[in-house]
């Protein structure tokens, strides 16, 4: 297996610390520039800013209720969004999935709902709304209703080879139930 090498940059920048030549590298977080003394020179740059946003689609119509100018569809680092046109001086942002409460109560703190969020790799779970108080955490769909073996206050759907199925949300049990 071959090492990748650093390539130079199309318009030979120097290190601003060392006045070395600044080579393309790539690490965890996308690629950099970095300076050709290493380890004598730390200098490095980001090819491009994390909190940089770009302006997909002005939304005419929509208008900011902080501020009353045009809100815009936005891409960001974490995927799409609607900003107002006039940021940095007015912040409002809005999420544009926002997570579905589904009013139902959280069988192990009793005192909150339960949400749908989602993971960082994508995956939609259901977790109570007390985080961090109460760490209840299911992966599928809940749906109210008495297990029928345990009594627990929460089942949840299953997806399967024959369909969806009504299980206990509890992790102790977790049997199917009569239809």
């Amino acid at each position: 297996m071959s090492k990748q090498l650093p390539f130079d940059t199309e318009k030979n920048e120097y290190c601003p610390e060392c006045s070395a030549l600044l080579v393309i590298r790539n690490g965890a977080h996308g690629p950099f520039l970095a300076c050709s003394g290493y380890p004598e020179c730390h200098y490095l740059r980001p090819l491009r800013s994390v909190t940089e946003s770009h302006i997909v689609k002005i939304l005419e119509g929509h208008n900011c209720p902080k501020c009353g100018h045009d809100l815009v569809l936005k891409q960001g680092r974490f995927g799409m969004f609607i900003g107002c046109s006039h940021y940095p001086s007015c912040e409002h942002t809005e999420l544009i999935d926002k997570p579905d409460e589904t009013k139902i109560p959280c069988p192990q703190c009793q005192k909150g709902n339960l949400l749908q969020r989602k993971s960082r790799f994508g995956k939609t779970f259901y977790a109570c709304d007390n985080y961090p108080s109460c760490q209840f955490i299911i992966n599928n769909k809940p749906v109210t209703g008495k297990c029928e073996f345990c009594e627990y206050p929460l089942l949840m759907e299953k997806k399967g080879g024959q369909g969806v199925k009504l299980c206990c949300a509890s992790k102790r049990c977790g049997k199917s139930q009569e239809k």
